[in-house]
């Protein structure tokens, strides 16, 4: 399990250090406002492109070390970032492909290991570690590189490196577990829906959770914030969703809780989003709430992947589906999002736009909590 929290922590700097630097690398590499745009939303929209991968390369090498295998090419993919600009656009997409890979087989890895929902809840929270370490450190290892926004970003890949190593070295004390079974559809349209809800509740919430971290930064610099304390509470935003993401996997396993927890993050999560909209700060309450309740959404849907699916292959399967049609979503509503600032050179509509989508998140999520589970792979022949 413990390699599994390494893996996790590594799903996230690739995103949030870009981030904490758009401005420095927008200017280090000369891109206009749409590249700009298009760069924040780059690794989201990898995922979405290359959610097949992680089910091919489990079957191809079983799930343990086809992670090994993602991470050793996040590594590579973070190393090329640094290269120039064409380099930093292809790496910044490798590196999303292999994100999206290790994501969608780490519920098929606990599902494997019989996972209860401590080790679900720590594994979701080890995204958020991962999340507040690149924000956090992404300007405090910019200065001492020399102001160099390739430096600071390479210097990700060491720690996706080491996971490689250490997921590989579980891989060679694992037999290899291949799944031989032939995928089929659903059985019925009952599965079809929870399939589809799954879907929604991934596919909003990553949207929620992408669009904010692509342009938390941007949006407290442009209301005076220093780029320091706009990383600062970029970091917050993860820190604080940290108890939240291990919370909500356990509250999932108790029907009365968890029926008003999951529509309550939601409503939250869109209340806040107003609240930024119509207010100038207090940032620190403001952020600290959305990363809670965004934290906490992302813990329940990885839950509900492995809850959902009837036996490991199908929940490598379904979290493939899940987070495959859920980060095109996500990955063409936060670009869309950009865009929209960009026109109307203003944060207020953007905002209010993602306030509507965390209601519809929270209508979903509660149509999501009492379906039954999905076989998605027939029974192997004797």
């Amino acid at each position: 399990m413990g390699a599994a929290l390494l893996v996790g922590i590594n799903l996230r700097p690739a995103i949030t250090t870009v981030a904490a630097l758009l401005q420095e690398t927008q200017a280090a590499y000369a891109l206009n406002s749409f590249w700009a745009s298009a760069l924040a939303t780059l690794p989201v929209i990898a995922f979405g492109a290359t959610a097949p991968l992680g089910p091919l390369l489990a079957r191809r090498f079983g799930v343990t070390r086809a992670l090994a295998l993602t991470m050793a090419a996040l590594a590579v993919a973070l190393l090329l970032r640094g290269l120039g600009t064409p380099a930093l656009l292809v790496g910044t997409f490798v590196a999303g492909a292999a994100i999206m890979a290790a994501g969608t087989l780490l519920p098929q890895y606990l599902k494997s290991l019989a996972a209860g929902g401590i080790w679900v809840g720590l594994s979701s929270m080890s995204f958020g570690v991962g999340a507040a370490l690149g924000a956090s450190l992404a300007i405090p290892l910019y200065h001492p590189s020399g102001d160099s926004v390739s430096v600071s970003l390479a210097l990700w890949a060491a720690p996706a490196a080491l996971a490689a190593v250490v997921m590989l070295a579980v891989g060679r004390r694992q037999p290899v577990q291949r799944s031989l079974r032939l995928i089929r559809l659903p059985r019925d349209s009952s599965q079809t829906v929870t399939i589809a809800l799954v879907t929604g509740v991934f596919g909003l919430q990553a949207l929620l959770y992408f669009a904010v971290t692509a342009y938390l930064p941007q949006l407290l610099i442009s209301r005076g914030v220093t780029p320091a304390d706009a990383g600062s509470l970029l970091a917050w935003f993860s820190l604080i969703g940290l108890l939240p993401t291990l919370v909500m996997p356990i509250v999932a396993q108790h029907r009365g809780l968890i029926a008003i927890c999951a529509p309550a993050l939601g409503v939250i999560t869109s209340a806040a989003l107003v609240w930024l909209a119509s207010a100038d700060g207090p940032y620190l309450v403001i952020v600290g709430i959305l990363g809670a309740v965004q934290s906490g959404a992302f813990g329940l849907v990885l839950a509900l992947i492995v809850r959902l699916a009837a036996d490991p292959a199908s929940a490598g399967t379904l979290s493939a589906i899940a987070q495959g049609v859920g980060y095109a979503i996500a990955g063409a509503g936060s670009f869309l999002i950009g865009v929209l600032y960009a026109a109307t050179d203003s944060w207020s509509l953007a905002l209010m736009v993602l306030a509507a989508v965390a209601f519809v998140l929270a209508i979903i999520t509660t149509a999501s909590l009492h379906r039954s589970p999905v076989a998605l792979y027939a029974p192997q022949r004797p």
